[in-house]
């Protein structure tokens, strides 16, 4: 666990780095505190140096320098994730990617990126075309496009376009190995699913080319109802519009406006669940239409009704969705967590009403409307009233007894946190582009224990990580 940086230094010349303690401690984290198990168990976590490359050939230098001396390195963009993705288990370097930040080139339907480049940004360049971003996470004005490639799965614009697993929202992947060479792989087509949403574990992305849609003025409207079942209900039937052009349908339910959302507070009344929506504003006469029909919709918020005054301050309808609203929670209530679910299609409505009717406020309802394999159905964040581990656990499997499988946010690893399972291709591949297992290390269990049961409900501890935590505490 003690590795010779100054070798290192040396090897990679002008590079610029960074070895300040706190500097680099703020750079080894992410938002990894959501969970507060991951906490606990993250919290000693930190690099040894913090290297800024500028270019792809940096990059190369980089790797091959930490190659030759066994040093592990875990790639970073913004540090916007939720369960530790890019925080160094075994120490080492944190490969900061953000000054790779050009969009290289746009056209029709596509562009090409280096990993850096912020998705706000993005969408900055590609907008005077008239074409935007398929998708984004909630931290739009901060992630970063290669971020979201390694360590996402979708967002705003899901409703229409799914994940980023779907074949298409991802076009090309630029990758580099990990040896004592480092080779450069072109991923197109199924090979995508190798580095996608794999935390970097398996190469570094310098390269990416995604598609682009239609841009279009989206404009925030919230609907209020006094149950969540009826919000629930709406939602469902408004993503189903296909004429009616969202990019975002979020159900809140009450007393999460009431408690979190302090700048929404005047528009919510008492006990009511919200949809927060995102319409283009030529879908705008036919949402109105379309709410008429819904008995006690209240419409409590439309952007393009509203007075300046009464827009001033208020953040989007996307910053109050996806996991922006845990965010929101635990700026009231330190003892706010979440937990993350599907409701599979097609008795989404029903599995979502029996887990809220079973849990009332220790489980907060908060529903995601995608496109999930063609079909219009519902992700939850519900938010939870955290209190033992015990209790999360138990509430986990009640979920699932009741048919909505979790993807555990409380998990470091891929395989544990569900959202992306390691099978003999995916070892091959990490075997192939990093034969010493040295990048992002104690992230993917089949490589350090091939015969581990991620379903038997244990916590996979990384042995570098127990080694640090050890060494913090004395």
């Amino acid at each position: 666990m003690t590795y010779d940086i100054a070798a290192f230094r040396k090897a990679i010349g002008p590079i610029p780095c960074e070895d300040n303690p706190i500097l680099v401690r703020q750079k080894s984290r992410d938002f990894y505190w959501y969970s507060p198990i991951l906490k606990r168990e993250l919290d000693a976590v930190t690099a040894d140096l913090i290297v800024t490359p500028r270019s792809e050939a940096e990059v190369v230098a980089i790797l091959a320098a930490a190659f030759s001396l066994q040093i592990p390195v875990t790639p970073r963009g913004t540090g916007t994730g939720n369960y530790g993705q890019a925080m160094p288990l075994a120490g080492g370097i944190v490969l900061n990617l953000a000054a790779m930040d050009k969009v290289r080139a746009i056209a029709p339907g596509r562009l090409v990126s280096e990993p850096g480049a912020i998705l706000a940004d993005i969408d900055k360049q590609t907008r005077p075309g008239g074409q935007e971003l398929r998708m984004h996470p909630s931290t739009y004005a901060t992630a970063s496009i290669g971020g979201f490639v390694a360590g996402g799965s979708g967002g705003v614009g899901s409703i229409n376009w799914g994940g980023l697993r779907d074949f298409g929202n991802i076009l090309r992947l630029r990758v580099l190995t990990m040896e004592a060479s480092p080779r450069v792989l072109e991923l197109t087509g199924e090979d995508l699913h190798k580095a996608a949403h794999a935390y970097g574990t398996n190469g570094i992305i310098t390269e990416v080319e995604m598609p682009l849609a239609a841009a279009y003025d989206w404009v925030d409207v919230i609907v209020g109802f006094e149950t969540f079942e009826a919000a629930s209900a709406y939602a469902n039937a408004l993503g189903e519009e296909d004429g009616l052009l969202t990019k975002l349908i979020t159900v809140i339910a009450s007393p999460v406006p009431q408690d979190y959302f302090l700048r929404h507070r005047p528009l919510v009344a008492p006990g009511q669940s919200l949809v927060l929506i995102m319409a283009a504003e030529h879908s705008l006469d036919a949402l109105r239409a379309f709410t008429r029909r819904y008995k006690g919709a209240d419409v409590v918020f439309d952007a393009s009704l509203a007075s300046p005054e009464a827009r001033k301050g208020l953040p989007p309808n996307y910053e109050l969705a996806w996991n922006h609203t845990t965010l929101r929670g635990l700026r009231v209530d330190p003892a706010i967590t979440y937990l993350q679910a599907l409701y599979p299609f097609p008795t989404q409505l029903a599995t979502v009403k029996a887990i809220h009717d079973h849990f009332g406020d220790e489980v907060m309802g908060h529903l995601e409307f995608v496109r999930f394999n063609g079909k219009i159905t519902c992700f939850g964040l519900p938010l939870v009233r955290f209190t033992t581990p015990e209790r999360l656990n138990e509430i986990i499997r009640i979920h699932e007894a009741m048919g909505a499988p979790i993807f555990n946010p409380h998990r470091y690893t891929l395989e544990e946190g569900g959202m992306k399972q390691t099978d003999s291709v995916q070892l091959a591949f990490k075997k192939e582009a990093d034969p010493l297992g040295l990048l992002n290390p104690g992230k993917m269990i089949a490589w350090a224990d091939p015969d581990f049961d991620y379903r038997a409900g244990g916590n996979f501890l990384f042995p570098g990580l127990e080694e640090r935590a050890r060494a913090a505490e004395a």
